[in-house]
């Protein structure tokens, strides 16, 4: 909506006075996130996070390009040169999330058109737990909100945010969520 996009212009003109980037804006896709959206952006897509908190998961890169909205070095050259410059609605950009099935009740996974990664989400209530099986790849697990305990491989773990576990291929885990507090936790894995 037009209101929206002026105001958005405004407040990055005020952070980041006489930058270019500013303009984007008018050319880029504007997507408001609620808690639980996820969207994928492809290769060379250009993207820029204006504020909120997310988790981003991307496949190996050897380069960071930057448009603007940066104090830090810009290369116009590189940039023009990757672009894809396709086109689209926002909404052809978000991700639905789907049961993760593996006997789990309260995980969902985010599954991009792409082989490399999928991003599973498990939300727990107090008190509650869930049991993800073994998967044949590794997974990176962030814990994003609450406290609780992970249990893997007859050990057991203190989680809290901002906390980061590696999990072994073919290792399957126990989340057990907290007194008092709703336990979020998204993992990196490959899907079979």
């Amino acid at each position: 909506d037009t209101t929206s996009v002026d105001a958005l212009v405004h407040r990055l003109n005020a952070e980041y006075p006489g930058d270019v980037g500013v303009f984007c804006v008018f050319v880029l896709n504007v997507l408001r996130l609620a808690p639980g959206d996820a969207f994928f952006m492809g290769p060379n897509d250009p993207h820029a996070y204006i504020a909120g908190d997310c988790i981003e998961c991307m496949a190996t890169s050897d380069n960071v390009v930057r448009a603007g909205l940066t104090p830090k070095m810009r290369d116009v050259p590189v940039l023009v040169d990757m672009l894809t410059y396709d086109f689209g609605t926002p909404k052809a950009k978000l991700l639905q999330p789907v049961p993760l099935g593996r006997g789990t009740n309260h995980s969902v996974v985010y599954d991009p058109p792409i082989d490399e990664f999928s991003v599973a989400c498990t939300r727990l209530e107090p008190k509650m737990s869930e049991t993800v099986g073994p998967l044949q790849g590794p997974q990176i697990l962030i814990v994003a909100e609450g406290s609780g305990k992970l249990d893997a491989a007859g050990d057991s773990f203190d989680v809290q945010p901002g906390f980061v576990y590696f999990v072994y291929p073919g290792t399957g885990y126990t989340l057990v969520a907290a007194d008092g507090a709703q336990l979020v936790t998204y993992a990196a894995i490959c899907l079979e």
